[in-house]
């Protein structure tokens, strides 16, 4: 028996480690069931979430609307946020902020800052010397950096959708726009992170609105590429996409349809906010020309007054944008004094004739970036709310040389439902169809590194090298190693962007910096003394462009190599529990596979990016692309050792070969948890080849960054630490807010009450005086002293008015359930004391009901009978200003414990079956009485039922054996003896022999 034990411990340990492994997958769908995503847009959001039963649904705000403005409004003692700070707004423009989307990662010199400042003079910015940043001065206690605000934002709309989902939220993805950089993008998973939000992935706002028209159109894709463009012009700022859709055959769920990103062109600064500044600009110069002889000042010196001319100017462009002219009007712009002025179209589109002429400079950009032709575009589809102007449709269409432009998407909400479709498949609470996602690259980084190379004897000079890392256009999320030959010291190397040629001049400066992170290694001297007897293959850098298109260094590895024989050796009793286990799991390896497993997980990490597995062609390209040999800048490199920075995988696809040839070998295999087979004579005498040993030292990184530092943990703590206080500041205020409500609705609502005829009735004139003196009280309190109340002291004086009054309308609730409770009892007692008639005459040969249990169920009903006789006497006796004797839940009691006697006997009485006969001398049955020959053969029904009724079901509660021919029933009502299990008096009990 110990050794069976001894062999099952293996399998035991094994199928604990599979539980481990389920329970690790089955624990993320106790924590969240339900995932978001945020479209972030420069004027407004949109919100959606995904939860079991709710697929794919926008959430609407608290004004039950689906689009929610990206405003905020800070005070000192408050915050608002969507259309409250919208409309505050007005009233303090200088703390209400808006589109502060257009400072994240921007530096102090950005050209973006400054244009900020310019459209919205009544912004303090302040300068953060470290980071070279600027923040938001509200005041001088208060102040707020341009990530802190988009946090607020991001925590606001996760609170939108855990209300609309009715559960917690913190799993989201959010949209970006696809021109943004690294220290943008990381810009935004720093705001996320301090609004305490897991951001599952930064996805491109145009990716997002081709996987949701993809997505509702899946029945259209199949193996013809379709080449589609997206024109998306926003508030803030224009992208056209071009998205190639088709089916491809992927290794885990066979043919899927696919987008892939070809090109994208982009405008930063052309959208319907130039558009309104630009109208904005026109009212205030009509206004002050229609004041010019009051001497009155320039209406753009007034913060307020210019609020109010471009919420006037959004209006106006939706106006003119469905009519050839409109009246503008502002009641009391300035100094009271009123603004009324006629705009048509034709003057609104002079105004923004430059503006219109950009409109085709996105779609050339999108077509030199996908290296296609109008020709092989199949259609184009508007997106983005200032699509809807006309001259914008009119101008495009002239530029792609179209019939018509496409208008089948919601152009609001498109990206918002696409994001949360990838939240969904993103998410392991769910399950969606697969959809599959090749996102491009629009800038491309390289990697630069610089050493000594010697041309001719004794003459050394430096060379500068460059490596692709990820190519403009090409997909991601994928991975890249770079392998460096001819460093046997520490050294530095530098990563920056690629060639940025087709940005403009003012692009390129809105851009920022062109380097990124220089990378300082330490510790690769040290790795070659550590192993003298080996052979270098380089340091690996592992560079990793994530989902969210974030650049990461996720290690670099100094790896060495050897040949050594193979020795037989005893396993350890762990490798051979691990061996077991593993082929518990359905895998066998073979030895050499074992050896190797470093290097196949190795050789795995060095593959290109997942979506360029599946075509060949594809991979190859970007093989060369990764793998180019390194570009000279100063001159031809003179003969040398093949390469600095070594194509990894080729070499990889090398090894491969080998190691498929050598395990292709019958004599070296063999299958999962199988014994070793004995080799042959012939095969001892062979030697066994000597197999490669890896050793892999890892090497100390130290990163600087360059383009824009990210803040610092300590800071980004303080400041996560900082939106959580205002939060939990606002949720006191909310609390504070919902108690004073609650205690001046009660003072309303009973002072009311008080003159009611059924209050009156129940309380005496002193009773009602002396709670409304108590009210009045109470009402001038909350006026004088109710704003510097706190929330428990509001509290505290609701409960005290809801006791005073408790009696009162305890009274008056009693009288009023009287009549019903009585009424059911009164139906309850007729109907009980039927059925116990009933029962008393079924004859006694085929009496299903024991004498104790129709005594028990007639001494019920007399005590529910006597009990209420006496208890209405009594209740008719007090006045109706005392407390009632006569309670309802008494009532109730009552009526479930007769309920109870007679719904056992009900149910006694459907699982009952007919007692056999008595046999006479002959064998033949006695005929029954004649008296009694109608009722033998027939069950009375209990009163209410008809004969043809079903019976009763069977409550849960009470479960009875149904009784059989051979066992009479024997179970006695509720009340009775253990002892009374004897059959009625003058009959047998039946024995299992007389059946026959």
């Amino acid at each position: 028996m110990a050794a069976t034990v001894r062999r099952q411990r293996p399998r035991r340990l094994a199928c604990w480690a599979m539980l481990a492994v389920l329970l690790a997958d089955l624990l993320p769908l106790s924590e969240t069931l339900a995932v978001m995503s945020v479209d972030l847009g420069s004027e407004s959001m949109k919100v959606a979430i995904v939860k079991p039963g709710v697929p794919m649904e926008i959430v609407l705000n608290k004004e039950s609307r689906r689009k929610t403005p990206v405003t905020v409004t800070l005070k000192e003692n408050e915050r608002f946020f969507g259309d409250s700070a919208a409309s505050m707004a007005i009233k303090n423009p200088k703390a209400t902020l808006r589109y502060f989307q257009h400072l994240l990662g921007k530096q102090e010199g950005n050209p973006h800052v400054a244009l900020y400042g310019a459209r919205f003079p009544e912004h303090e910015l302040g300068f953060d010397p470290q980071r070279q940043t600027v923040h938001f001065q509200i005041s001088p206690q208060l102040q707020f950096s341009p990530e802190e605000v988009l946090g607020m934002v991001l925590n606001y709309s996760r609170s939108l959708a855990e209300d609309f989902a009715e559960q917690p939220i913190k799993d989201a993805v959010i949209t970006v726009p696809a021109f943004f950089n690294q220290a943008e993008r990381r810009a935004v998973l720093q705001a996320a992170r301090m609004a305490g939000l897991k951001v599952l992935q930064l996805i491109n706002d145009n990716t997002a609105t081709a996987l949701s028209y993809g997505v509702f159109r899946r029945k259209d894709i199949n193996t013809t590429a379709q080449n589609v463009m997206f024109y998306d012009m926003g508030s803030g700022s224009t992208v056209c996409t071009i998205v190639t859709y088709q089916t491809v055959k992927t290794k885990e769920a066979g043919m899927q349809p696919q987008l892939q990103i070809r090109g994208v062109g982009f405008d930063r600064t052309l959208g319907g906010l130039e558009m309104e500044l630009r109208l904005r600009e026109h009212l205030a110069r009509l206004f002050n020309e229609q004041r010019k002889g009051q001497r009155a000042k320039d209406v753009r010196e007034n913060p307020r007054a210019m609020a109010k001319l471009l919420r006037e100017a959004n209006r106006l462009k939706t106006v003119l944008s469905a009519n050839a002219d409109h009246m503008a009007q502002i009641e009391g712009l300035m100094d009271d004094v009123d603004f009324k002025a006629k705009v048509t179209r034709a003057e609104f589109e002079e105004l923004c004739a430059d503006l219109f002429e950009r409109v085709p400079g996105p779609v050339q950009q999108a077509l030199q970036s996908a290296e296609m032709n109008l020709d092989e575009i199949e259609q184009v589809i508007l997106v983005g709310g200032a699509t809807r102007v006309p001259k914008v449709q009119e101008v495009l269409l002239k530029a792609v040389g179209k019939e018509e432009l496409g208008k089948n998407v919601n152009a609001d909400e498109a990206a918002a439902m696409g994001a949360v479709y990838q939240a969904a498949a993103l998410s392991k609470a769910f399950k969606v169809k697969p959809f599959v996602v090749r996102d491009a690259v629009i800038y491309p980084i390289l990697v630069e590194f610089t050493r000594e190379v010697e041309e001719e004897p004794g003459v050394r000079s430096l060379k500068h090298n460059k490596r692709v890392l990820f190519s403009r256009m090409g997909p991601y999320p994928q991975r890249k190693v770079i392998t460096f030959n001819r460093y046997n010291h520490d050294f530095n190397f530098h990563i920056n962007y690629g060639d940025l040629g087709f940005l403009g001049p003012e692009d390129l400066r809105v851009f920022g910096s062109q380097n990124l992170t220089t990378v300082k290694l330490k510790g690769v001297g040290e790795s070659f003394k550590k192993y003298p007897d080996y052979e270098s293959k380089g340091i690996k850098a592992h560079f990793n462009l994530d989902e969210s298109g974030v650049l990461s260094l996720i290690k670099v590895e100094s790896v060495f190599e050897t040949l050594v024989e193979d020795s037989p050796e005893e396993e350890s009793t762990l490798t051979k529990l691990g061996n077991t286990i593993s082929s518990l799991f359905g895998g066998g390896t073979t030895p050499d596979a074992k050896e190797n497993g470093t290097d196949s997980v190795q050789e795995e990490e060095e593959s290109p990016a997942e979506g360029s597995k599946d075509e060949p062609g594809e991979q190859a390209e970007l093989k060369e692309e990764a793998e180019a040999p390194v570009e000279d800048t100063s001159q031809p490199p003179p003969t040398e050792p093949k390469e600095d920075a070594a194509p990894e995988e080729e070499k990889a696809a090398e090894k491969e070969k080998e190691e498929k040839s050598e395990a292709q070998k019958p004599s070296e295999k063999k299958e999962a948890g199988s014994e070793p087979v004995p080799p042959a004579p012939e095969e001892e005498k062979k030697q066994k080849p000597a197999r490669k040993q890896r050793m892999v030292e890892e090497i100390g990184v130290e990163l600087m960054v360059l383009d824009l530092p990210d803040l610092p943990e300590d800071e980004l703590a303080r400041s996560a630490q900082k939106l959580q206080d205002l939060t939990l500041r606002d949720l006191e205020k909310q609390e504070r807010e919902k108690a004073a409500n609650s205690l001046e609705a009660f003072i309303f609502e009973t002072q009311d009450k008080l003159y009611q005829p059924e209050y009156q009735e129940v309380s005496t004139e002193e009773q009602r005086e002396e709670i409304s003196g108590r009210l009045s009280a109470a009402s001038t309190w909350l006026e004088d002293e109710g704003f510097g109340a706190t929330t428990v002291m509001l509290k505290e004086k609701l409960t005290e008015l809801r006791k005073l009054c408790h009696g009162l309308f305890f009274r008056v609730e009693e009288r009023k359930k009287w009549p019903e409770r009585l009424s059911a009892l009164d139906n309850l007692l007729n109907h009980s004391s039927m059925f116990l008639k009933g029962a008393r005459l079924i004859p006694e040969m085929d009496q299903i009901f024991t004498e104790v249990e129709m005594t028990t169920l007639e001494k019920v009903i007399n005590e529910t009978w006597a009990w209420k006789n006496a208890t209405m006497a009594e209740q008719a006796k007090l006045p109706a200003t005392e407390k009632p004797v006569l309670l309802s839940k008494d009532i109730e009691a009552k009526m479930m414990a007769l309920d109870r006697e007679v719904q056992y006997l009900l149910n006694k009485a459907k699982f009952a079956k007919p007692r056999p006969r008595p046999k006479d001398k002959n064998g033949t049955r006695a005929e029954p009485p004649l008296n009694a020959s109608d009722q033998a053969e027939k069950v009375i029904p209990p009163p209410g039922e008809t004969e043809d009724a079903k019976p009763i079901s069977e409550p849960e509660k009470e479960t009875r054996s149904e009784p059989t021919d051979a066992e009479p029933l024997e179970l006695g009502g509720p009340g009775a003896e253990p002892e009374q299990k004897e059959p009625p008096t003058g009959q047998k009990p039946t024995l299992k022999n007389d059946e026959l």
